[in-house]
């Protein structure tokens, strides 16, 4: 149980900071953190919340991770239901945290987004559905070798933390003009819920994409992180 609760909190914190981030200070008169600062907000939840709850819980905060760490042999199929249901819920619960707090201002509209993703007209750069499944599949699919290759046991200890958040914040540096970012479901249906049509109507997507990026990824570091048998020494 303390590891679904983790995964809750451990979600509500990355939704809160990393969409409230978005909704509250990219575009603030003056001294607005902008795309940069988003992309940070999200790398850092993400960085701390590893440290603070990955000894619990693994620090998944992510459906798209969870399944990617099942396919990569890290994580049991047993646990992934209840991973999930967490995830969502406390991405939920961040989302109607942050409306409580950006509804409280003069002129809020739920219209301007609510940091949703979306393609289309939706997207904030304008760009096709195509471009964004393949973003947010490719993207995700990076994020998962980038988590299995930080947390390998062959990997230097202790700074996994470090290479998944900063690996996140370049994602979002990449990716946030194509889609709003999201390589995480449970995050996009956290703000979905709240801004509803259209979001909801393009949230199909910010599942299927993440979910196939993970699987990719995680065969792909099944495939590189095997140990080379034929460099090996003989016996014999």
């Amino acid at each position: 149980m303390k590891q679904f609760v983790a995964e809750f909190f451990g979600t509500f914190w990355l939704v809160l900071g990393g969409c409230g981030s978005a909704v509250l200070a990219a575009a603030f008169p003056n001294v607005g953190i902008g795309l940069l600062g988003v992309a940070l907000a999200f790398g850092l939840t993400v960085l701390t919340m590893a440290y603070a709850l990955g000894h619990i819980s693994g620090c998944h905060l992510n459906p798209a991770v969870s399944l990617g760490l099942w396919v990569g042999g890290r994580f049991p199929a047993s646990k992934l239901p209840s991973y999930i249901a967490a995830q969502v819920l406390g991405g939920i619960a961040a989302g109607g945290v942050l409306y409580l707090i950006a509804s409280g201002k003069t002129g809020f509209d739920l219209s301007a987004g609510f940091a949703a993703n979306g393609y289309g007209k939706h997207s904030p750069g304008g760009y096709t559905l195509l471009a964004g499944l393949v973003t947010e599949i490719v993207m995700t699919m990076m994020f998962l070798l980038i988590i299995l290759g930080a947390t390998d046991k062959r990997a230097p200890q202790g700074f996994a933390p470090i290479a998944i958040g900063l690996g996140l914040t370049l994602i979002h540096l990449i990716s946030i003009p194509v889609t709003n970012t999201s390589v995480n479901p449970a995050r996009s249906t956290a703000v979905a819920l709240f801004v509803g049509d259209w979001a909801l109507a393009q949230l199909w997507l910010f599942w299927v994409a993440p979910l196939v990026g993970a699987v990719l990824g995680a065969l792909v570091y099944r495939f590189l992180g095997q140990p080379d048998k034929s460099s090996s020494p003989t016996t014999g």
